[in-house]
């Protein structure tokens, strides 16, 4: 009896704790907006202050770690691309790092030779690397994205189950949207490799549908509800914004977007979808309709936009920051924008996307550390934090789970919290 008594006390506790431990499972989080439900996140760090254990990675990545229970996962590459011009492509190496996230000790490591030729790792082409998309989970197994290489399934202990290809072509800048699930749908952007957005059986790996057209686009696909319920998946392109039937591939709708290439991932509120893109672009269209839904569902836009990093909605407002270290706050029923402020010290070049939990919003800079900011229509600095040690490149958005904060960087996997 009192066995029976203790077993129910404990699967009461372990229900309980996954009720506020918050899984982190793809690029933004559960839901793909970068919005977490956590609370008693820390707003401070430092090399030696609120770290509770920090990981050397193989080699640089601009993915972001994901949460899903006591694992961590997260991918990176070495052999090339470490330095601009230099080095051998046959060198090129991936990989993907599962981490007990009590220790930050390594549970399994799984190389993953690439399909050449790759990009070359100059100039432009150094910004994304090998490893820039975002792996995902349904809880049993991981599903991990690596460009021409094709996307790859796994289970939770590192065994392969099935691979499959989306296309053959490179671009100077790389290959870096992330797989996004959908029931039993695994949604590739396989804009650089196919031109085409494409789903894929999660279980076989067996190609559903394919949609083609899809140029200049290194955003993450996003399912977004309309006003009558209906689910569709949209993702932006240069020039173009569509929406797609989630089963069939087939293209609802589509309106006038970003003229140049797009790098933010949409966002969405109340069906109403945020875009952004090129550097000056940032507009509003209500998902659903049928056709060019420009005049019928456009809601507003505005010549000022984020070039790569996505936006977040939070309580009437959208936030994200520009190229140079400028972060703003913009009306998200006017586009109105509500303040511009340059974060001081500078930032210096944002590529990450901000993530928003416990009424902060935090910023990665590439080589300034983090800057945190109240979640408010009102500026306001809460804190900069660097790690002193590590001066590599960071271009991941962090993942939260479990009262705490992964950040990673071109060298270490930090675990920022208690």
């Amino acid at each position: 009896m009192r066995r029976a008594t203790f077993l129910v006390l404990a699967m009461l506790l372990v229900i309980a704790s996954a009720g506020w431990a918050e899984d982190w499972i793809q690029f933004r989080g559960p839901q793909g907006n970068g919005i977490s439900s956590e609370k008693g996140l820390p707003t401070t760090w430092s090399s030696t202050k609120n770290v509770a254990w920090k990981a050397e990675l193989p080699g640089p990545g601009a993915s972001t770690p994901i949460a899903l229970g006591e694992r961590v996962f997260v991918t990176s590459y070495s052999g090339y691309g470490l330095e601009a011009g230099q080095g051998d492509q046959k060198d090129l190496m991936r990989h993907l790092l599962c981490f007990d996230r009590s220790t930050g000790k390594v549970v399994w490591h799984k190389k993953l030779a690439p399909k050449l030729p790759e990009h070359k790792y100059q100039g432009e082409g150094s910004y994304h690397g090998y490893a820039a998309s975002t792996p995902t989970t349904d809880g049993e197994r991981l599903y991990v994205f690596f460009g021409k290489s094709g996307v790859f399934c796994f289970d939770l202990a590192g065994e392969e189950i099935w691979h499959a290809e989306v296309g053959d072509g490179t671009h100077g800048w790389g290959s870096g949207c992330s797989p996004v699930l959908l029931g039993d749908t695994l949604l590739i952007n396989a804009s650089v490799e196919s031109r085409s957005l494409i789903a894929l059986d999660k279980k076989t790996g067996k190609e559903m549908w394919r949609a083609g057209g899809i140029n200049s686009s290194w955003n993450t696909p996003l399912p977004v509800k309309t006003s009558t319920g209906e689910t569709e998946i949209v993702v932006s392109i240069q020039g173009r914004v569509f929406g797609f039937h989630p089963k069939t591939g087939s293209k609802l709708w589509d309106a006038h977007g970003v003229e140049r290439y797009v790098c933010p991932s949409v966002i969405a509120h109340d069906s109403i979808v945020y875009i952004l893109g090129g550097g000056h672009t940032s507009l509003a269209v209500r998902a659903g309709g049928s056709d060019d839904v420009t005049e019928s569902h456009g809601v507003w836009r505005v010549k000022k936009g984020s070039n790569v990093s996505s936006p977040i909605y939070h309580e009437g407002h959208l936030y994200w920051t520009r190229d140079g270290g400028t972060v703003c706050c913009q009306n998200a029923k006017t586009g109105e924008f509500v303040y511009e402020e340059r974060f001081k010290p500078g930032a210096g070049t944002i590529w990450s996307s901000p993530v928003l939990a416990d009424g902060k919003l935090y910023y990665v800079s590439k080589h300034k550390g983090t800057f945190v900011v109240a979640a408010k229509a009102e500026y306001e600095l809460l804190a900069h934090n660097v790690f002193e040690d590590d001066d590599s490149r960071a271009n991941a958005s962090p993942a939260i789970s479990n009262g705490q904060l992964f950040l990673r960087t071109d060298r270490n996997l930090y675990c920022v919290g208690k």
